[in-house]
C-alpha cells in the first residue's frame, strides 16, 4: 500500500542521535581530555552505532546514503567540539575506508570509471552522465524554456529524481541552476546561523540538530550536483526538496519543520519567553 525508503529517514535520525550523543558525550570529545580516553570513550560508542547503520545501509545497497550519514555524524562530531587531533587522524582514513568499499564492489568501480569518461560508452555505463551533460548544454545561459525540455522525454533516466537538476539547466539554464544553488547555499547559511544562536541561548541540543541540518542537507544537494555536472561519480541521491519521491520528500520537510521549530523556541527566548 505504501512504499518506505528507510535510509531517508535514517538521515533524521542520525541527526537527532549524533547530536544528542554529543551533548552527552561533551566531556569526553573535547581536547582537555586524555587522547585515548576521547578514542575509547568519546568516539568509539558512535562509530560502532554508525559501523552497524552503515553495514545495514551497504546490504541495501545505498552507498550514497552512507556516504550522507557518514558526513552527518562526522559534521555533528567536529561541531560538537571533537578533539582535531582525532578529527584529523579519522579524516586522514576515511578516504581508505571509502577507496575500500568501492574496490569490495566491481559495479561501484564501474560506475568511476564511467564518471570520468561517459564519452567512452555513452549508450552503456556513461548513458546518464552524457545525456546530463547533453541537457546542461542545450540550456546554454537561460534555457529553452519551461516544459520545453527534450531529455525528459525518455532520453535522460531518473530525469524526475537524480538527475531532477539536469533538466532544470535545459529548461532554465546557467541563469536556473545558479538560483537553484544560491537558495541552497541560503537555507545552509540560515541553518548554521539558527545553530549558532541556539548555542548563544545555552541550547547545545537544538543548536547541533539545526546545524546537523544543514550538513545533511548541504552535502545531499552537493553530491546531487556534482553528479549531475559530471564532477563526482554518479549516486543514486535525490535533490533534497525537489526530487520526486515520498519518502526523501517526507524526510526532507519533516527536517525543515525541526529547524523552524528550533528557530521559533530562539526568537521566544530572546523576547524573555523561558517556556
Amino acid at each position: 500500500v505504501v512504499n518506505v525508503q528507510p535510509s531517508e529517514f535514517m538521515k533524521l535520525a542520525v541527526v537527532l542521535y549524533a547530536a544528542s550523543y554529543a551533548v552527552r558525550r561533551a566531556a569526553f570529545l573535547h581536547a582537555e581530555q586524555p587522547l585515548r580516553q576521547t578514542l575509547v570513550r568519546g568516539f568509539l560508542p558512535l562509530f560502532a552505532v554508525m559501523v552497524v547503520t552503515g553495514g545495514l545501509l551497504l546490504l541495501e545497497p545505498d552507498f550514497g546514503a552512507f556516504v550522507v550519514i557518514v558526513a552527518i555524524a562526522f559534521g555533528i562530531l567536529f561541531l560538537g567540539g571533537l578533539d582535531w587531533r582525532l578529527f584529523l587522524g579519522l579524516a586522514l582514513l576515511l578516504p581508505v575506508a571509502l577507496a575500500g568499499i568501492l574496490v569490495a564492489a566491481p559495479y561501484r568501480l564501474q560506475r568511476l570509471t564511467a564518471f570520468l569518461d561517459p564519452w567512452s560508452d555513452p549508450l552503456g555505463k556513461g548513458y546518464q552522465l552524457s545525456h546530463s551533460l547533453i541537457a546542461f548544454g542545450r540550456g546554454e545561459w537561460f534555457g529553452v524554456g519551461l516544459g520545453s525540455s527534450v531529455e525528459k522525454l525518455l532520453f535522460l533516466p531518473e530525469a524526475h529524481t537524480d538527475f531532477l537538476l539536469a533538466v532544470i539547466a535545459e529548461e532554465l539554464g546557467f541563469a536556473g541552476v545558479a538560483v537553484v544553488i544560491a537558495l541552497f547555499a541560503w537555507l545552509l547559511l540560515r541553518s548554521y546561523a539558527i545553530g549558532r544562536q541556539a548555542a548563544r541561548l545555552e541550547r547545545p541540543f537544538a543548536a547541533l540538530v539545526a546545524q546537523g541540518i544543514g550538513v545533511w542537507i548541504g552535502v545531499q544537494a552537493f553530491i546531487n550536483i556534482g553528479v549531475n555536472m559530471g564532477v563526482l561519480p554518479t549516486k543514486g541521491l535525490t535533490l533534497p526538496l525537489l526530487s520526486f519521491g515520498g519518502s526523501g520528500i517526507v524526510a526532507n520537510c519533516v527536517a525543515v519543520a525541526i529547524l523552524l521549530r528550533v528557530d521559533y523556541e530562539n526568537r521566544r527566548m530572546l523576547r524573555g519567553y523561558t517556556e
